[in-house]
């Protein structure tokens, strides 16, 4: 069921006929019957049952009209209108919407029990389908958005482990384009439109947080190391090139080995380093 548009007309220019009419025909009734009086009063019943036909439609919001349970249209002008009386109008907001899950608890796709929570930004833009597919659109998107959360996160590691993978930390904006097309994709149906998913808490379940924060502590090290490492080697490569190019001091294998460990104990200790100043010969 797709949406169409429904009869209606300005209400404004409809009361203004309805003014005209209305005294008009009180003007045939009198004392005696005859086809003037009828007439009268069969246009004077026509002139206040069509009172029943105005309603209000307020901005960003929609009717949708039924006739003895067929849909038969959705009256999106604002204002003041007026349609048919028979006509059973539902009021249906079409204004962008926020919706906030609650913190849930799921494995990621490495075992890992993590806690994820979603803002989903949504409207609905198809106030049939939103109507009548659903039995309440407002559920249907919680419970769908709730569900797309779970099983997004449960394909994706919490963090990366190889150099180009995707995971839940580390590429947030990826993370949010799949997300919002997973429950984009769950509620076509409902016509209603996803405009933006972002996840709002990401974390490791307690029960584990201790133990994955010395693993990422420990990974920090590890990265911090190899960084000072290679810095200190390249120190130590540019040390004895310079001594030799400038003919400093010239140094066998041996006093070499024993240079690059001094230098790379100095480079990379943790700890500031005391000098031991040697006042004997140079060997």
């Amino acid at each position: 069921m797709s949406e169409k548009i429904g009869f209606s007309m300005n209400g404004y220019l409809v009361a203004l006929i309805l003014l005209i009419l209305i005294p008009v025909s009180t003007l045939g009734l009198g004392p005696v019957m005859s086809h003037t009086v009828i007439a009268s009063l069969t246009l004077l019943v026509l002139s206040l049952g069509c009172l029943a036909g105005f309603f209000m439609v307020q901005p960003n919001q929609a009717k949708v009209m039924t006739l003895f349970g067929a849909y038969v249209g959705t009256v999106k002008a604002n204002g003041l209108r007026w349609t048919i009386p028979f006509f059973i109008r539902k009021n249906i907001s079409l204004r962008i919407r926020n919706f906030e899950s609650g913190k849930i608890k799921v494995n990621d796709n490495q075992g890992n029990p993590v806690e994820i929570a979603t803002i989903v930004v949504w409207s609905v833009t198809d106030s049939a389908e939103a109507m009548f597919e659903v039995d309440d659109y407002k559920s249907f998107v919680s419970i769908q958005s709730e569900s797309a959360l779970r099983n997004m996160a449960s394909s994706y590691p919490y963090d990366p482990h190889e150099e180009e993978g995707i995971a839940l930390r580390s590429h947030p904006q990826t993370i949010s384009d799949i997300l919002k097309k997973e429950i984009q994709d769950r509620l076509d149906k409902a016509g209603v439109t996803v405009h933006e998913a972002r996840i709002s808490h990401l974390a490791y379940a307690p029960e584990i947080a201790s133990a994955m924060l010395q693993r990422q502590q420990a990974s920090a090290i590890v990265a911090a190391r190899t960084r000072i490492l290679e810095g200190a080697v390249g120190m130590v490569d540019m040390a004895l090139e310079r001594l030799k190019e400038d003919n400093v001091v010239e140094l066998d294998e041996e006093r070499k080995a024993a240079m690059v460990s001094n230098l790379l104990v100095v480079l990379c200790g943790d700890k500031h380093t005391q000098p031991v100043i040697n006042a004997g010969s140079l060997y």
